[in-house]
């Protein structure tokens, strides 16, 4: 069961470093609380937002799962939904300046455990994070290597575990982060347009994906 070539897990993982690496809506909430409020007032929020992002993860590993199962057409809407999605979105990361919404730092100090509701809110009621979830983690589901949900599953598990491994260091550094992505906004430049091949590969991928 879960049978994976060392191939897969470098393609995955890699994917995962970069997805994490990457700024974006949820970096830019938790580096602003950082900047505003201090290290413990990021990690709050940073806590809201892998609670969130888990709840995405266990609705995507048992409703698409299920999904697939039942419907041809079901499972070919998805698929272009989930193309059309990705190359959308790496179109996006390739056209940015790089900045990934960073400059937009929180504006009000709050208590550690509203913080922490706002992060599970942020991540949960944004359908681009389903959306993407929906899209991404299929493309790591290989045939015979077990259940479906159960890899979708532990591939989006593991995607948060790698966070666990980039996020908390930005947190504690995220006033010097900030302030060399403003200053050099090469950095995050050249991180979107990683991403951005990345998802329009994927996207590429899921429109070929036959069931």
């Amino acid at each position: 069961m879960l049978d994976y070539s060392l191939a897969h897990w470098i393609a995955f993982l890699s994917a995962a470093v970069l997805l994490n690496l990457s700024p974006g809506p949820d970096m830019a909430f938790i580096l602003g609380h950082t900047l505003k409020s201090g290290t413990r007032t990021g990690f709050a929020a940073l806590f809201g937002i892998w609670t969130g992002a888990s709840l995405h993860v266990a609705m995507a590993a048992f409703g698409l799962s299920a999904i697939l199962a039942a419907s041809a057409l079901a499972f070919s809407i998805v698929k272009w939904v989930g193309a059309i999605y990705l190359i959308w979105l790496g179109l996006q990361a390739l056209r940015s300046k790089g900045d990934g919404g960073l400059v937009n730092a929180a504006k009000d100090v709050l208590p550690w455990s509203r913080v922490y509701r706002q992060g599970i809110l942020v991540s949960l009621l944004n359908p681009k994070v389903a959306i993407f979830f929906l899209a991404f983690l299929p493309q790591f589901v290989v045939d015979g290597a077990g259940p479906t949900w159960l890899q979708l599953a532990v591939h989006g598990v593991l995607i948060i575990a790698v966070a666990a491994f980039i996020e908390p260091p930005l947190i504690l550094a995220g006033g010097r982060l900030a302030d060399l992505i403003k200053r050099k906004r090469s950095i995050g430049l050249w991180l979107d347009r990683g991403l951005g091949a990345l998802l329009v590969a994927l996207g590429v991928r899921l429109a070929l994906t036959t069931r």
